[in-house]
C-alpha cells in the first residue's frame, strides 16, 4: 500500500525506510488520524519541551557534560525486565528511578562518587565488577554483557581514533548533526543500528541521532550542543513512541502481530514486523511534522518525539504494551 505525504524530507534515513513503508505487510500508518495526534500533542502544557534540567542529569557546562552524554547514549537502551524479574531500580538523591532515568541516575551517581566514567581509558579496561557498582540497584540491568562490551569498544575507539576525547569528534563535526551522526556511527560499531528489509539497507541510527539531540538539549543550541542543521534529524525509533502512536490510532498491526505484542512476546531484532514497526513509527512523526507545519508550527522531529514520548508517561497511553525485541538499539 502507498502512503503520500505533501513534502518527504531530502534525509537519507527517511529515504531508507520508504521500501518499508510502501511493503508494509504487519503495521499499518492511518493517516486520517494525523489531525488528532497533534491536537494531543497540542494539548500539552510544555509541548515541545526540551529542558536537560532533571535530577538524574549531569551537567557541569563544559566538556565532561559531553563525554557524559556519549557514556549516557553508548548504554541508552533496552530497560524491561524478562517475564518474572525485578525491575531494575535505582536509588539517587532519595528517590527511586527505573528504565531511563534510572540509567541516568547511576551515571550521575558514578560522577558524585568520582568514578571515572568519562575517561576513556577507564572505559577501555573496565572490569565487570566496576560496572556492576555502576549500576548498583535493585534488580539487574538488562543487558550486562552488551553494555560492558560497548563501553570498551567505546574508550577503546576513543583513545584509538579520537586522542583519548569525545569533544574532539565533536570539534570534527564542525557544528553539523548529520556529520556527527555519520562520525559516531562510523566510528562506533555499537552505534550502527540498520537493518536489511527485503533487501534494502534500513537507516534507524536511534542512539546516533539522539546523542546530537541531546548535545543540543544540554547545552541549549550553544557550545558543544550548537549546530546548523538539526532539522534534519529523524524521531528516534524506539519502543515508546509505536506504543503511543498505537493508542492514537496512527498506526495499527495485523491481528498475528498485535497478538505477538499484546501477549508481550519478542519479537527478533531485524524481523520485517519489528523492522515495520520502527519504519512506520519514523513516517508517521513526519507526516505529524508536516500537519503541524500546516498549521503555522515549524517543529523539528525530535521535538514531536519528545511531545509523543511524555504522552507515553502516562496510563492512557500504556492500555496495551509496547512491543519487546532485545536489542543495543533502543
Amino acid at each position: 500500500m502507498r502512503y503520500a505525504m505533501g513534502t518527504t524530507p531530502d534525509h537519507e534515513i527517511v529515504r531508507s525506510i520508504e521500501p518499508v513503508v510502501l511493503q508494509s505487510e504487519h503495521v499499518l500508518f492511518h493517516p486520517e488520524a494525523v489531525k488528532d495526534a497533534a491536537d494531543r500533542l497540542e494539548e500539552q502544557e510544555d509541548f515541545p519541551g526540551l529542558s536537560w534540567k532533571h535530577p538524574c542529569h549531569f551537567f557541569d557546562g563544559g566538556e565532561e557534560t559531553a563525554r557524559w552524554i556519549l557514556v549516557l547514549d553508548v548504554l541508552n537502551h533496552c530497560f524491561w525486565p524478562s517475564p518474572g524479574q525485578k525491575t531494575w531500580t535505582v536509588i539517587h538523591g532519595g528517590r527511586r528511578w527505573s528504565g531511563y532515568w534510572g540509567l541516568a541516575a547511576s551515571l550521575n551517581r558514578a560522577m558524585e562518587r568520582r568514578t571515572p566514567v568519562t575517561r576513556a581509558s577507564w572505559l577501555a579496561s573496565l572490569e565487570e565488577e566496576d560496572l556492576r557498582r555502576v549500576f548498583a540497584g535493585e534488580g539487574d540491568i538488562p543487558l550486562f554483557p552488551e553494555r560492558l562490551r560497548n563501553l570498551r569498544e567505546a574508550g577503546r575507539i576513543l583513545e584509538e581514533r579520537w586522542g583519548g576525547d569525545f569533544v574532539n569528534l565533536i570539534e570534527e563535526a564542525s557544528k553539523s548533526a548529520l556529520k556527527l551522526v555519520r562520525l559516531v556511527v562510523e566510528s562506533f560499531p555499537g552505534f550502527r543500528d540498520q537493518a536489511l528489509y527485503r533487501g534494502y539497507k534500513v537507516n534507524f541510527l536511534k542512539r546516533a541521532q539522539l546523542l546530537v539531540w541531546d548535545l543540543y538539549c544540554a547545552f541549549e543550541g550553544k557550545s558543544f550542543g550548537e549546530f546548523h542543521d538539526l532539522e534534519a534529524l529523524t524521531a528516534f525509533a524506539d519502543y515508546k513512541l509505536p506504543q503511543v502512536l498505537r493508542e492514537l490510532g496512527v498506526l495499527s498491526y495485523d491481528s498475528p502481530l498485535a497478538a505477538r505484542v499484546d501477549r508481550r512476546e519478542e519479537l527478533q531484532p531485524g524481523s520485517h514486523e519489528e523492522v515495520e514497526i520502527r519504519a512506520l513509527t519514523l513516517w508517521a512523526v513526519e507526516a505529524i511534522k508536516e500537519e503541524l507545519l500546516q498549521r503555522g508550527r515549524n517543529l523539528m522531529s525530535a521535538q514531536i518525539d519528545r511531545g509523543l514520548w511524555n504522552l507515553g508517561q502516562r496510563d492512557a497511553y500504556r492500555r496495551r504494551p509496547y512491543h519487546r525485541c532485545r536489542t543495543t538499539y533502543y
